[in-house]
């Protein structure tokens, strides 16, 4: 092809042209939208319909949602919460919270709520990472006897996987949760713009967005938190965001975030049916055309658009830079650990060898996958997988 092919939508997505008018557009306001005249009125006045739009993209009231530099943040805020005075600062939460010090994740979770779980099991809480089996959904077995016996403070289960596509039932884990006495959040990252996200159904206490993921700015994100429930600020300093995350508003992005999620609710329903169908003829032209290799994830609770592949006999690292090479940007997993030279530990918690999982590639698809592009794809990788397995020193096997 005459263009490069982009399928790595899950690291991060191109600017949709509306948003990317919406921002420049917002860059003239230029007065701080804290400020009480006229012109800092105008700012104040675009964030708020930034808000709204965020907000119903999730089926929230503006109210609930504080904007963030991004899903880390976001998602570290929560945690950092669970380790401060919010929870004892009246009567009713102490006695509800008080003395809970255990915290239940999943061993698939992104790398920002792993290590934000590590902090707090070096303050002495105990953090139990709830296996997954081979298609990346948690034991619900285990999940179960946990809440019965541990009377955790905190759930923080990802809504869907970023590397391998898998969704949970967030709305079962959290109304279980909520009957052990829990709080529940979830990493919706990944999920939101692309399946139905409605925090009323799903009933979560805590829920992360990130704007990137949808077509919109870099270093803008929002955490969705229910009325009621306790919360901490991460970042100090000002009034900003009814003092739960200081700093002057980054209008631009803000107001370009709610332009991206204005834009998601209304293309949803086509996003997906658009990208699964690209994102299934990918995965029936592999299968057809690739022997020996495996499919990662749920074969149906799976994104629309997130296709893991394991090719025994390839190294993950060399298949992507040969498609580099021949125009295509794909990952070998998530791009917030492409630093680390160790296998996926989504793929590796599934019970993925280290072969597999090194030989791992992720196809992410969006609104701008083509059927070309598709059809380029199933045309060039084949002879790159069958090269590199020519060079491996490693026998795969027929079957995986």
């Amino acid at each position: 092809m005459n263009k490069r092919i982009y399928l790595d939508y899950n690291a991060t997505t191109p600017l949709d042209p509306a948003v990317r008018d919406v921002f420049v557009k917002e860059l003239d306001l230029y007065a701080n939208g804290s400020s009480m005249h006229e012109d800092g009125r105008k700012v104040s006045k675009e964030i708020y319909t930034a808000r709204t739009h965020v907000a119903a993209l999730i089926g929230a009231t503006p109210d609930e949602i504080v904007f963030t530099s991004g899903g880390s943040e976001a998602n570290n805020t929560v945690f950092n919460t669970m380790d401060s005075p919010a929870l004892t600062h009246t009567s009713l939460l102490k006695a509800a919270y008080g003395n809970r010090k255990t915290i239940i994740t999943s061993a698939i979770e992104h790398p920002c709520v792993m290590e934000a779980a590590k902090r707090l099991e070096s303050l002495g809480f105990t953090v139990h990472y709830l296996p997954v089996d081979e298609f990346g959904v948690v034991d619900i077995v285990l999940y179960r006897k946990l809440l019965s016996t541990e009377k955790p403070l905190l759930v923080s289960i990802m809504m869907a996987n970023n590397e391998i596509g898998t969704i949970q039932d967030i709305k079962e884990l959290a109304h279980l949760a909520h009957n052990a006495g829990a709080l529940f959040h979830t990493d919706a990252v990944q999920a939101v713009g692309k399946i139905p996200v409605d925090v009323a159904e799903l009933g979560v206490d805590y829920l992360t967005m990130s704007c990137h993921k949808i077509y919109g700015p870099k270093g803008v994100g929002a955490l969705y938190i229910r009325k009621g429930a306790p919360i901490e600020a991460l970042i100090r300093g000002g009034h900003q965001e009814g003092g739960i995350r200081a700093g002057t508003y980054n209008s631009p992005s803000i107001v370009g975030f709610g332009e991206a999620a204005r834009l998601a609710t209304g293309r949803l329903s086509s996003y997906e049916t658009h990208t699964r169908a690209l994102r299934n003829r990918l995965r029936d032209g592999f299968l057809a055309a690739v022997p020996n290799i495996r499919i990662n994830g749920h074969p149906e609770r799976v994104l629309p658009n997130t296709l893991d592949v394991s090719f025994p006999g390839a190294e993950g690292e060399a298949i992507l830079l040969m498609l580099d090479i021949l125009g295509m940007s794909v990952s070998t997993g998530s791009a917030c650990a492409s630093g680390s030279l160790e296998p996926s530990h989504v793929l590796m918690a599934t019970g993925v060898g280290p072969e597999l999982a090194h030989g791992s590639i992720r196809f992410s698809l969006g609104q701008y996958t083509t059927d070309e592009e598709i059809d380029y794809i199933l045309k060039v990788v084949p002879p790159v997988i069958k090269k590199l397995r020519g060079f491996s020193t490693v026998t795969h096997k027929e079957n995986v």
